[in-house]
């Protein structure tokens, strides 16, 4: 059974008159939550994707990018698209009734960070509204400053990463201890430990930025203490 059709079931209560930000209090554990996190990532993305006054196709295909939609599962991932964007329940909603699903030290609302800032910049523009959206979001779930600065770093173009936000040092940490770090960033960055905390197996191209910008900031660090 694929993630669309999950959630299309876990959505059928729906047509009851239940609120799609309800959807999240019923889906807490796994396998629920791996369609929870693909429910958050496109409802937060419908919300955003209207911050700074319109949605464009672009926005629209990036959720393609994210997660992988058969042609067959095209109208489930379009019905959960569209709830979203018209439901009056405000995206503070939401990122409350998510975060209180992932506590931060799981990972797993940066890997939501992720995906939301992969739409944002899908249409070539950073806007200014939805870097206010994404920072209060980000602020709901508990993220520090410096974890926003290391996902946003990443994908606006503008922005060059600090190596050391990156890895979660500073220049004052021994060699052996950044390579500590990076190390155990690239395991948690692994498929397999991802879909372990909850991501599905249609999301795990998130890890892909993460492991590029993570081995680029190694290598800048290392070759800087050569």
């Amino acid at each position: 059974m694929s993630i669309w059709t999950r959630i299309a079931q876990a959505i059928s209560a729906l047509a009851k008159g239940e609120g799609l930000s309800n959807v999240f209090d019923r889906l807490r554990t796994p396998p629920e939550r791996s369609v929870a996190f693909t429910i958050a990532v496109v409802a937060l993305g419908a919300k955003m994707a209207k911050a700074d006054g319109q949605v464009t196709r672009n926005e629209v295909a990036a959720f393609r990018e994210v997660f992988t939609i058969a042609p067959e599962e095209e109208r489930n991932a379009a019905r959960v698209f569209n709830l979203a964007r018209t439901d009056v329940t405000g995206y503070e909603v939401y990122a409350r009734r998510i975060a209180r699903m992932f506590p931060p030290e799981s990972g797993v609302l940066c890997d939501l960070m992720e995906g939301l800032f992969h739409v944002a910049v899908a249409d070539g523009d950073y806007h200014h509204a939805e870097d206010a959206f994404l920072k209060d979001v980000a602020g709901i779930f508990g993220l520090s400053e410096r974890q926003f600065r290391q996902v946003r770093a990443r994908f606006v173009p503008d922005c060059r990463p600090d190596p050391y936000d990156v890895l979660g040092v500073t220049p004052e940490t021994p060699m052996p201890e950044i390579r500590r770090a990076w190390s155990s960033a690239v395991r948690e960055s692994h498929p397999d430990r991802m879909i372990a905390r909850g991501l599905p197996e249609e999301a795990v191209k998130l890890a892909e930025k993460r492991l590029v910008a993570l081995n680029d900031a190694w290598e800048e660090i290392r070759d800087k203490a050569a």
